[in-house]
């Protein structure tokens, strides 16, 4: 059996569960993998990371985005393949219903996006890599990608190679993929829950990548 073009074996993507994602997800009613804690600490990193205006486009967004309430962006669109999700989104201004694993081309303009958003959604993408060269098409000269995720995940969905690491594996990975899809200006972080918080438990790790600007 080939590799897959991220040169890792397609047994690595496998998922416990196979049936559709359209019907998995439908039939959930959970909106997040990460506690409130978790969440504010999403929302600060893109305070501080996104742009102040232009073009968002949350990847996986579910029916919770972390963007900030008073941020003012143009437009941002979210995208997930889980409809009612997506209309419980109220961050939203324009909404996409598509399943990445069937169908990563995402239907917008080259380099029509001022930042790209992905929370907790790294760990279900079946073939990371076409998708990451998908983003990149859509984003502008300059502009990040910005990728969180906590320790927790669905196990029946998540992809073996993301189960069988640890944190700082799977940042490596999805740093090497980022390279491998054409971004640079990579930077890593973490952010720990404060012991004397109680009610937040679940680290934050990010990876912030940024399209190369033209030569």
């Amino acid at each position: 059996m080939a590799d897959t073009p991220s040169g890792l074996h397609p047994a690595a993507f496998t998922r416990a569960n196979s049936d559709p994602d359209r019907l998995f997800y439908a039939g959930r009613s959970d909106s997040s993998q990460m506690d409130v804690g978790a969440r504010t600490a999403v929302s600060a990193l893109y305070q501080t990371t996104l742009p102040a205006s232009g073009i968002i486009l949350d990847l996986m967004a579910g029916a919770l985005s972390h963007i900030p309430p008073e941020a003012s962006h143009e437009s941002v669109i979210g995208l997930d393949v889980n409809k009612a999700a997506l209309d419980g989104n109220t961050c939203l201004t324009q909404r996409i219903e598509q399943d990445l694993n069937e169908t990563p081309q995402i239907d917008l303009p080259d380099e029509s996006l001022d930042a790209i958003c992905l929370c907790d959604g790294f760990a279900y993408l079946t073939d990371p890599l076409v998708v990451l060269e998908e983003l990149n098409r859509l984003l502008r000269p300059g502009a990040p990608i910005i990728i969180t995720f906590s320790d927790n995940f669905i196990p029946q969905k998540a992809v073996a190679l993301w189960q069988a690491l640890d944190a700082a594996d799977r940042t490596r990975l999805i740093t090497l993929l980022l390279d491998r899809a054409g971004f640079g200006d990579l930077d890593t972080g973490e952010v720990v829950p404060p012991e004397d918080l109680t009610a937040w438990n679940d680290t934050v790790h990010a990876v912030i990548a940024r399209k190369k600007l033209a030569a």
